[in-house]
């Protein structure tokens, strides 16, 4: 997640490749060590070209899984929710018992155009609904709601009646590309944001909007406003491709980004499009070589 015209552009062109992964511990990781970084999980944004996700996501710390939607563009990954079913229906029963997905932040409904989302919260507040009320067999520790923020959206108050139809704990995703700066990003969500909702933010290093060192500030100035409990962050593990789109970041490029954010709950976005098992193993070799000595 970051700017999210660029996430559009992504998923509607299907050029991205399978992006980078962060890294981490955990104990009972299967890695008894802790390292400077630390993965709390990694988010997926399904689609009809990838519904069904496969990685060893565990081997660096990941135990919960961001699911961004259950229903995007009219179109439902779970049944019953009463618009029409994708062609194809993730295994929901196979994902819940991967060691990446012991927990779950389920994602509700949104739109892949940000402008048609920001435009018809009525309508995906009461999908949404729907959709968090499902059964399914994860493990549901929270629900995110998908229609993401930046302070170019003047009105993004009118969120308030929405997300207090939605169940709690409840999470929404936050990003800067008008750059208005940390602490001002920070007062602008505090001084309208419910306070029993949690924020992801987007740290803008994949699309080269921000160095992880300034992403830092902004967490911070986040945790300041918001409390630290608040808080999380959402790495960009993918980079720009000559000739466009986007590509997986190599491990030399994350370990940095990682190791700026120290043991913060961060998450990799996305774990099945840009974090194959080859990225794992170099994490892991990383990560490894990093950890504290005793």
């Amino acid at each position: 997640m970051s700017s999210a015209a660029e996430f559009r552009l992504r998923f509607y062109a299907r050029t991205f490749l399978v992006r980078g992964l962060l890294a981490a511990l955990l104990a009972g990781a299967g890695v008894g060590t802790s390292f400077a970084a630390s993965i709390s999980g990694v988010v997926w944004q399904p689609e009809n070209a990838l519904i069904d996700p496969k990685g060893k996501w565990e081997e660096i710390g990941a135990r919960q899984l961001l699911i961004q939607w259950t229903a995007v563009d009219n179109l439902a990954f779970v049944s019953g929710a009463g618009i029409p079913e994708a062609p194809k229906l993730p295994d929901w029963k196979r994902i819940a018992g991967e060691p990446w997905a012991k927990e779950v932040i389920l994602g509700l409904a949104g739109y892949f155009d940000e402008t048609k989302a920001r435009t018809n919260l009525e309508e995906l507040g009461t999908v949404s609904a729907r959709l968090a009320k499902l059964p399914t067999p994860l493990n549901v520790v929270g629900w995110y709601f998908p229609v993401e923020i930046d302070p170019t959206w003047n009105n993004a108050a009118q969120l308030i009646p929405v997300l207090a139809k939605l169940p709690r704990p409840l999470w929404i995703s936050v990003y800067d590309s008008a750059n208005v700066g940390p602490d001002d990003l920070a007062k602008w969500l505090a001084s309208w944001l419910p306070k029993d909702v949690g924020v992801f933010f987007q740290d803008g290093v994949g699309v080269h909007a921000r160095e992880a060192a300034v992403a830092q500030e902004y967490l911070m100035a986040l945790e300041n406003r918001l409390g630290k409990n608040r808080v999380r962050v959402i790495v960009e593990a993918f980079r720009p491709q000559v000739g466009g789109g986007f590509r997986a970041a190599t491990a030399a490029e994350l370990m940095p980004q990682l190791n700026t954010y120290g043991t913060r709950k961060a998450y990799l976005f996305d774990g099945p499009h840009y974090v194959p098992d080859s990225l794992v193993n170099e994490l892991k070799a990383g990560l490894s070589k990093d950890k504290p000595q005793p």
